[in-house]
């Protein structure tokens, strides 16, 4: 059988396994305004059409497995797909971007890099080049059979007959749904300005053209939050030799993992590269020029900052709509899952940023917002769909950064962390170049372990103290004259 008439059998019987059901445009508009049931939606199921054939009124080909969203996870989710011989004529990908799925970590380290230092660029970086694997460009998913619809992001959704609906007007039909949407970035309201040209957030591929554009205009830059995104982008500002602030309102950068100590480093290497910083400060509003565009930030205080662009990196929101229905989990945000990925609702998954699971190793539901997570998210859950697979996912809690990578830079940074930063700190090193931090609880157990500058060999060690969560000696630790003898101790714990 030729690949043509294989992926024509698999497209019908995806079409057979996604079942036939009936579309209602009345219950449609019902669910967009927050109806329920009751006799309107009664009404609306007798008006139905349903002589009308199933190939008749579904946009989709393949239409056994659909994800919707079109990131990191969504690429992996692919490749596992493919891996088990399940994606011609049965996949189909719904995503609001104009290209495939790519390694969203790019977007603030390589690709903010001025032109002449070489910056990253698709389809340089699409997945899954990120952990090794094969350069999945749109050539690559029309080969595998897999459907993609490009910028048409599904707005509506009815789980009983089993339907999307997306901006377009397009009409989807799946069999097993797989929500992959991951999160947005979270914005400063319009009226504090916002939404002003020259203010940037940064969540795709577009949002990080429009950022470089600016860039090479810019002549002074305000970066607001001192978290990833803003560490990340300002160490790339550096490279365009900006004048950069960051404002946060915190004591000290990166307050979520980094202890003051350790954040006092980092502080110190960037004001060496010309990086100011503005502690403990809130934005008031932000203040257009006499051309429109932001001039400054305002902040509570009264000072102001003057800027020809600024950054907004003040963490993100998971894209849950239109799939509220299936089940939100209202601590941690996202959609709430088990332990193999599945929702409340037989057949439909949620994998990445968006789904909030079991965190098995420490007993607690938790969201991620990782790329790592976003990998094996999608593979568990793909694997666990497609084969006998009961195991339940066990994740490993990792973070970490790679910043002034460019060509003339006078140090690269790159850390790693591993487990959870909670107990007492041990922190061994000078910072030149080499600084970890243990984290070890009550008991003498080491929870966490951060590490800048190792080596592979030592890098690898982290993952393997975190799970394994050893007793150690802190005396020894506290004792340790290298990182490299921190580390030695460390592992003599296993």
């Amino acid at each position: 059988m030729t690949s043509a008439l294989r992926r024509k059998a698999a497209q019908m019987a995806s079409a057979a396994a996604a079942g036939t059901g009936c579309y209602s445009q009345t219950s449609w508009a019902l669910r967009r305004l927050g109806a329920g049931g009751g006799a309107l939606a009664s009404a609306a199921t007798r008006r139905r059409n349903c002589s009308v054939s199933a190939a008749a009124v579904f946009d989709n080909q393949n239409r056994e497995y659909v994800i919707v969203g079109g990131g990191n996870a969504a690429g992996y989710a692919a490749r596992t797909f493919v891996e088990h011989g399940m994606a011609d004529g049965r996949l189909c990908i719904v995503s609001k971007e104009a290209v495939p799925p790519y390694e969203r970590p790019a977007l603030t380290k390589g690709y903010l890099f001025p032109p002449e230092k070489k910056p990253a660029r698709l389809p340089g970086f699409h997945t899954c080049v990120g952990s090794g694997g094969q350069r999945q460009t749109a050539e690559w998913y029309k080969e595998n059979g897999i459907e993609v619809l490009y910028e048409d992001p599904v707005e509506a959704f009815d789980g009983k007959t089993q339907t999307l609906k997306t901006s377009s007007g397009k009409i989807l039909k799946y069999g097993s749904l797989i929500i992959s949407t991951g999160c947005a970035a979270a914005r400063l309201p319009e009226k504090i300005g916002g939404d002003l040209p020259g203010v940037h957030y940064i969540r795709d591929v577009a949002d990080a053209d429009s950022l470089v554009s600016s860039l090479g205009k810019a002549k002074k830059i305000v970066v607001i939050g001192g978290g990833y995104i803003g560490m990340e982008v300002a160490a790339a500002a550096c490279g365009w030799n900006l004048d950069t602030t960051i404002i946060f309102p915190e004591d000290h950068i990166m307050p979520r993992l980094f202890t003051p100590s350790l954040a006092k480093k980092y502080e110190e290497l960037y004001e060496q590269n010309g990086v100011k910083f503005v502690k403990g400060a809130l934005i008031d509003k932000l203040d257009a020029g006499s051309d429109g565009r932001v001039s400054s930030a305002i902040l509570k205080d009264g000072s102001v900052v003057e800027a020809d662009t600024v950054i907004v990196g003040i963490g993100a929101k998971p894209s849950v709509s239109p799939f509220e229905a299936v089940g939100v989990n209202i601590e941690v945000g996202g959609i709430e899952v088990d332990s193999m990925f599945r929702t409340s609702i037989p057949s439909i998954f949620a994998i990445g940023d968006v789904a909030a699971f079991p965190l098995k190793m420490y007993d607690r539901i938790a969201r991620v917002e990782h790329v790592d997570h976003a990998r094996k998210s999608a593979q568990h859950c793909i694997e666990t769909l497609l084969t006998s697979q009961a195991k339940a996912y066990d994740y490993l809690p990792y973070f970490y950064s790679r910043v002034f990578e460019y060509e003339g830079s006078s140090r690269k940074i790159w850390w790693q962390f591993y487990g959870d930063n909670v107990g007492e700190t041990i922190e061994v090193g000078n910072f030149d170049p080499k600084i970890a931090t243990f984290w070890i609880d009550s008991d003498s157990r080491l929870k966490g372990v951060f590490l800048e500058s190792g080596t592979s060999e030592e890098f690898s060690l982290l993952p393997k103290l975190a799970r394994s969560q050893p007793i150690v000696d802190k005396a020894k630790l506290k004792s340790a004259t290298s990182v490299e003898d921190a580390l030695e101790i460390a592992r003599s714990s296993l």
